[in-house]
Formats: structure tokens, sequence, C-alpha cells
């Protein structure tokens, strides 16, 4: 990190889509574009059946492959589920708590707890999303939901390491166009952490990057990629365009 600046970090967030042709076509054309761009992190989420080809298509390149959800048991008769363990040697990151998981699949706070530790006694890197339906801005209750998210997943986990990511993506920002502000973004990513360093200490804090996901586009991203607490984004609708994803990803670059 020169200048003690926090490297940012992008992902993309392909959710359930792409057929295996498609996703070879993206992951070429994402190796194309930005392997070996400097002054930004990137990861790739695919669809978990495509896990494999994308640890494949990245090998020897700067870009790295993350993992859209994970089980937080080890082993055992769950049909369907997938380990942490069984995700190590094929993925670097693993998403946790993304507001898909919690509003469609019902997964609460405690289960989103259960995965982050599955994925850091792995030693895999999560990427933990946080972030408040619309009712709950309405009702001036952001940073309170925030804050019961995040002191909830960091439950019984004494240190996270330098660099831990962390995702605000308001629910009501996802998937519906509608973006926050680069300073409603700045104000809720300048509260998280606040809660890291209280929880684990001002000097965690500072190496924590906090990412903004919700209608990122390369329109709207440099607005946030220039705030002082956002260090890059989680891209959904875009990540599935490579000259727009591209674009992101050299617009938070530039930014650094």
């Amino acid at each position: 990190m020169p200048d003690g600046r926090r490297l940012p970090i992008v992902g993309g967030n392909w959710k359930m889509h792409t057929d295996r042709a498609e996703a070879h076509r993206l992951l070429d054309a994402l190796v194309d574009d930005l392997d070996g761009l400097e002054g930004v992190e990137v990861v790739v989420c695919p669809p978990a059946p495509w896990l494999g080809d994308a640890a494949d298509a990245f090998d020897d390149t700067s870009l790295a492959v993350g993992a859209q959800d994970v089980y937080w048991v080890a082993q055992g008769a769950f049909t369907g589920a997938v380990a942490a363990s069984q995700l190590v040697g094929t993925v670097e990151y693993v998403l946790a708590g993304h507001s898909e998981r919690r509003q469609v699949f019902g997964e609460t706070d405690e289960h989103v707890n259960l995965k982050l530790r599955a994925v850091l006694g792995a030693g895999l890197r999560p990427i933990l999303a946080v972030g408040e339906r619309h009712e709950e801005r309405e009702a001036g209750r952001t940073i309170e939901v925030l804050e019961r998210q995040l002191r909830a997943a960091f439950e019984g986990i004494p240190q996270i390491d330098d660099g831990f990511v962390i995702a605000y993506e308001p629910v009501w920002a996802i998937g519906t166009g509608l973006a926050a502000t680069p300073e409603m973004a700045q104000e809720a990513c300048a509260a998280v952490r606040a809660v890291v360093a209280d929880r684990f200490g001002a000097d965690v804090a500072t190496t924590c990057r906090v990412q903004y996901g919700g209608s990122v586009n390369p329109a709207n991203v440099e607005g946030f990629a220039r705030q002082p607490d956002i260090d890059g984004a989680l891209v959904g609708g875009a990540a599935l365009h490579p000259d727009a994803f591209a674009a992101i990803c050299r617009a938070v670059a530039a930014a650094f």
C-alpha cells in the first residue's frame, strides 16, 4: 500500500447468470482487459459450477476468484452445500452475508457469523456484506442496522487480518438501478470503519477495505471511488459485461 493507502478492491458478482460457454468468454475477456492492472485488486465471483474454470483461466494472472456462498459445516450429508475446506485451492475470497442470501434465503446474522468463522478457519479471505433495507433507511436506522450486522458477524472472532474486506450494499440499491449518492455511501462506509475500530482497534480499521455495492456502473463509480472511506466496489449487473466491468476497475485504479 504506497504511502499507507489502502489498495482498493473491485469484486464482480455474477450471481446466477451465465452458462459455461458464456462464462468462458467472459473470463477470457477479463483476463485480456484486466490482467496486470495496477492500483486495484480484482476479484470475480462466478456461479459455483464455473469456479474451477475461473481458477484455471486466472492461473498466473493478477485476477482472483471468489465464491458467492459457503456452508459453515466442515462435511456431512448436506446435499448441494459446499464447505469452506472444499473451496481451498480454487478460490481466494468468499462472499458472506450478501443481502440476497439474507432476504431471499432467510439467512440470519447468526448464519453470517457461522459462515465468516468457517471462511476464516479455512484460511480463505471473506468479503462480508452488510446493508439496510429501504424502510430502515427511511426510518433513519441505517447506522443502527450496520452496527448490528457487523457486531453479530464478528461475534466470537478475536481478530481480523489487515486488508479485511467489507461490502456496504444497501438492499434498496441492489439490482434496482438506484444507487446511493457518494455522500450517502461515504457516511455509511465511515460508520462501518468506526465499528471495526471499536471492535478490533484503530490500526485494523485503517487497513480494512470497505467497498460500496449497489447499481455501480462506469458512469457513477468515480464518485464513490473518490470518497475517503470507500475502497472499491462490489459490482453486480455490470460485472456480466466485460467492457463495463473493466471500465469500473480502471476508474477505481485511477482514483487510487
